[in-house]
């Protein structure tokens, strides 16, 4: 029977692994190097938005203000809606703006950026933090409180504490102090869960806004807009096909994992701060950057310069450049000649072009000589690998050394058993 076309590789889908492999490690080279550059545009949008609106609340309607380098005036409104505030521009072509709109998706914007490349969690468990994930633990050894944050159960079904760190504390008090009702207690809101198509009990959410005269829960795709109104204002340019950078909140995990990994914390522990069952998919989200086998190679290079004397490195005069160019031209003719130009540069024994030249067989004796001897320190040594290597020209050499026996031998006459001609007409008879 003829064999199947199809192999285990396409069975078991690991091309299709690789390339999705390689697919992640190339947004994540894209995206970590210029993440600084988000960070500093969101926290600017956010303090822009914000200085405009207090500006805009201050002003009656009509009145021009100026505030972070823009002139605008507030808008005439039918009726007085709550956290609306509409400017124009003195530009005719340029539509009326909504400043509460904008100051409280640039607020969310900078808030998910923050939460999600400082810990590094699901979209998911993102929309799901509650003024009740932030918990207290204090070290037996010295007493001292570590805040943490609890996240829920979402994919895996199992809910891990995250140590919170002084930039995360301050992106959640900020969080907390915005959606703080009038009591002081975070309003409790109903979330609709995606993956299990039900509304969860309300929840004291961190992730909530005032909308119209009730607070919402914020959704996947109000914040996957936020996200790319403040990338819109980045400037940052996909360099595989010139159009905008996008960030998806996913891009922020796998960048996490990266960074953590690359600074020395080991894969593990990075395994359970990202809540993965098997440490494999922890290290698929891993980014191996060139710059890490360049600076390895940079430090076995040092290791071997301090170990080896530095005679060694110091640089050649002309005439040892001379002597070590000419050797490889001797070596190219000096136990044979080529048929046809060797792309080696050199006389290989084990190469099938090369013509031996008899006047060498001495030296190719002598070759095959220090080949005998090479194995047989090899097998000593217990060097495998050069044993089969050394195998391999030490027949090359036997087969040289059998073609130059084999011209010798032919030197003498053989009959072809070939037929002499005959006259086709019979010999004249001589003249007298």
């Amino acid at each position: 029977m003829a064999p199947s076309p199809i192999t285990q590789e396409e069975i078991d889908h690991r091309k299709f692994k690789r390339l999705q492999k390689a697919r992640m490690d190339a947004r994540t080279r894209v995206r970590l190097p210029v993440l600084p550059v988000l960070v500093q545009t969101v926290d600017r949008r956010r303090r822009t938005a914000d200085a405009l609106l207090q500006a805009a609340r201050q002003c009656r309607p009509g009145d021009t203000f100026t505030a972070v380098g823009q002139t605008l005036t507030r808008s005439h409104t039918a009726q007085n809606t709550a956290g609306k505030a509409w400017v124009e521009s003195p530009t005719p072509t340029t539509k009326r703006r909504d400043l509460g709109h904008e100051e409280e998706y640039a607020f969310w914007a900078w808030a998910a950026v923050e939460v999600l490349r400082l810990t590094g969690v699901r979209i998911e468990e993102l929309l799901e933090i509650s003024h009740h994930s932030l918990v207290q633990y204090r070290l037996p050894t010295t007493g001292e409180i570590v805040p943490l944050l609890q996240i829920a159960p979402s994919k895996t079904d199992a809910e891990r504490l995250l140590a919170v760190s002084p930039e995360l504390a301050d992106v959640l008090s900020i969080i907390i102090q915005r959606v703080r009702g009038t009591s002081g207690a975070v309003p409790l809101v109903p979330a609709y869960d995606w993956h299990e198509c039900v509304w969860m009990p309300p929840a004291p959410l961190l992730f909530q806004r005032a909308f119209r005269t009730e607070n919402r829960a914020i959704s996947h795709g109000t914040l996957r807009k936020m996200l790319l109104g403040a990338l819109a204002d980045t400037g940052l340019v996909d360099p595989a096909d010139g159009q905008p950078l996008r960030y998806t909140p996913h891009d922020f995990r796998r960048i996490f994992i990266t960074d953590a990994i690359m600074n020395g914390m080991p894969p593990h522990i990075a395994q359970v701060i990202a809540g993965h069952r098997d440490i494999n998919v922890a290290l698929s989200y891993k980014a191996i950057y060139p710059d890490e086998a360049i600076q390895a190679h940079l430090a076995f290079l040092a290791r071997r310069r301090r170990l080896r004397p530095s005679e060694e490195y110091r640089v050649p005069t002309d005439a040892e450049w001379e002597e070590f160019l000419g050797h490889f031209e001797r070596r190219k003719v000096s136990t044979g000649t080529y048929s046809t130009p060797c792309i080696h540069q050199h006389a290989c024994l084990r190469c099938s072009m090369h013509w031996p030249d008899p006047a060498q067989r001495p030296r190719i004796a002598e070759i095959r000589d220090n080949l005998l001897a090479r194995i047989a320190e090899a097998e000593r040594e217990g060097w495998l690998g050069e044993v089969e290597g050394l195998h391999v020209s030490l027949a090359g050499a036997e087969d040289k050394l059998a073609q130059i026996d084999r011209r010798r031998d032919h030197r003498t006459v053989v009959d072809l058993g070939i037929p002499t001609p005959q006259p086709v007409f019979p010999a004249l008879p001589p003249r007298p």
